[in-house]
């Protein structure tokens, strides 16, 4: 069992940067990844950044890649996520998951945090 804490989200103006982090709690196996998925108003859960558990591997959408960094603190048993050059189209409720690694279906996801909003203004 993991349990996903989220917090760090805001509202902020275009061209800014917001800080997420997921506090993990449990195990996860050594090829889960944890993961940041974001669900915008109307649409479906869509991924945007995971990495392996171990901190060695990361994987990104295109729309995020070079923008947000994903990375993990194994002494924390924290998950963040840096966001940069934020966007009005980044604005969503962003959920960090536990998986299986090199998945970016939602579906394939067993392990979800509560959400926090982040709202990104022209």
């Amino acid at each position: 069992q993991v349990h996903l804490v989220e917090s760090g989200g805001g509202f902020v103006q275009a061209g800014a940067s917001l800080r997420l982090s997921c506090a993990a709690s449990g195990r996860t196996r050594s090829r889960y990844a944890l993961g940041w998925f974001r669900q915008s108003s109307g649409k479906e859960r869509a991924f945007v950044a995971a990495i392996r558990s171990r901190g060695d591997r990361t994987y990104y959408s295109d729309s995020v890649n070079g923008r947000f960094t994903i990375s993990v603190d194994n002494a924390k048993n924290t998950v963040d996520q840096q966001m940069n050059t934020l966007k009005p189209e980044d604005t969503a409720v962003y959920y960090c998951s536990a998986g299986p690694y090199g998945s970016m279906r939602p579906a394939d996801f067993e392990f979800w945090g509560q959400g926090t909003q982040v709202t990104v203004s022209s």
